[in-house]
């Protein structure tokens, strides 16, 4: 699966999915600063999911329509770096097939998921 991982997800959290095959193109690794729509466009161009903690991207999915793919969106606050990735692999690995053109939501405990954004 190809992911586009913002600049505020953490390196642990990409380099255990890279590890588990998937390619991801890492924000911090490539644009550092650049806007929301820059970071959209870059998810769009590359057919890929995007990976983020900020929660804004919700608005730019839902309201305006602008991902073509998906979003999962990480609410672990409190977590390590480390067991963020765990869960994050593992909700990966348990819904491959229902990330694609959908908005995922990872918080404590939870995966939701609602398809076709």
């Amino acid at each position: 699966m190809n992911f586009v991982a913002d600049e505020n997800v953490e390196k642990q959290i990409v380099d255990r999915l890279r590890q588990d095959g998937h390619i991801v193109l890492y924000i911090a690794e490539m644009q550092q600063g650049i806007s929301d729509e820059e970071v959209l466009k870059q998810a769009n161009s590359n057919h890929a999911v995007l990976i983020t903690t900020d929660k804004d991207f919700g608005e730019l999915v839902f309201r305006m329509g602008r991902i073509n793919s998906g979003v999962i969106l990480i609410r672990l606050e409190g977590y390590t770096p480390e067991n963020k990735a765990v869960l994050v692999s593992s909700a990966v690995q348990n819904h491959d097939e229902k990330l694609d053109n959908s908005f995922c939501v990872i918080s404590p405990g939870r995966i939701r998921i609602r398809q076709k954004v």
